[in-house]
């Protein structure tokens, strides 16, 4: 069975390590198993309930809400910023929890993992987007982590997916959640 992880990155520079995980993500993706790594999130507006009315939904917002519809799991890549998610991210779920009980992650497995400059590696913002997406609806997966510390370090000369340990760590993440992605969903 083949399952689709949909992965959304927090950070939009260029030179973003969390991108450049994402991207490993992508690459180490075990057999059965596509991480596709979605682009635009700097396009869709801030959420609001105004211009979330059918016929009129934002192309950008459509495209992510389209995107997540047809994943089976979600794998989200984050930063922390001043000690908790960056907009773009919150965004991204605020959008993909509409409308109320049935949006676009509703009862799909999520992971929420990220690198980050400080000794902690992200663990807040991690643990405020494992917040935010249960609310929204998704099934956020509590016990797989992945919080790597000293980014701007470590990734100073090495792309993630050349790091023997990030890579071992990253490929065990996709693949438990490949996993968890392709059961069937419970009667």
């Amino acid at each position: 069975m083949s399952v689709r992880i949909l992965a959304l990155v927090g950070s939009l520079r260029a030179g973003s390590h969390n991108r450049q995980l994402a991207e490993a993500a992508v690459k180490l993706a075990p057999a059965g198993a596509e991480v596709a790594l979605h682009e635009g999130l700097a396009e869709i507006p801030f959420y609001n309930e105004d211009v979330d009315v059918e016929g009129t939904v934002p192309a950008a917002a459509a495209k992510l809400r389209e995107a997540a519809a047809g994943a089976d799991a979600l794998l989200l890549f984050t930063p922390e910023y001043n000690g908790t998610m960056p907009a773009v991210l919150k965004n991204a779920i605020d959008w993909l929890s509409r409308p109320y009980g049935a949006g676009a992650i509703s009862g799909k497995p999520v992971v929420v993992i990220g690198t980050a400059f400080g000794q902690y590696g992200g663990v807040w913002a991690h643990d405020d987007a494992r917040k935010s997406v249960g609310i929204a609806g998704g099934k956020v997966i509590e016990d797989i982590k992945l919080s790597i510390p000293g980014s701007v370090t470590r990734f100073a000369e090495t792309h993630p997916a050349d790091d023997d340990e990030v890579a071992g760590q990253l490929t065990e993440v996709i693949t438990r959640l490949h996993g968890l992605a392709g059961e069937p969903a419970a009667a």
